[in-house]
């Protein structure tokens, strides 16, 4: 799984999933601009096999769905451990210095 989060693509791939589950291929192409039709394919291959997508068939159509359990699972077993709240805090900052930039 983290090799599937590894990719910046993949990662926009989710994000978009997240605010909108349930896209086409076509959809997601457009998230894409620089990639083929083959390209997204592929990442959302990797994301499949990672679990962290699932496409569902309607008619001719795939709908891609985010599944969330895994990533939940990682974050409820590893950030658990650490301090969130100062995590949290950390990540606060390192956004608001980028929108700075």
């Amino acid at each position: 799984m983290f090799k599937a989060l590894a990719d910046e693509g993949r990662r926009r791939l989710l994000d978009a999933l997240r605010e909108r589950n349930g896209q086409s291929l076509q959809e997601l192409c457009e998230l894409l601009p620089d990639l083929t039709r083959q390209g997204v394919t592929k990442h959302l291959r990797i994301l499949e096999d990672a679990n962290l997508v699932v496409t569902v068939k309607r008619g001719r159509h795939k709908l891609h769905y985010l599944n969330p359990v895994p990533i939940n699972e990682i974050a409820e077993r590893w950030l658990s451990n650490y301090e969130r709240d100062k995590l949290r805090a950390l990540s606060a900052l390192k956004a608001a210095l980028e929108e700075d930039r």
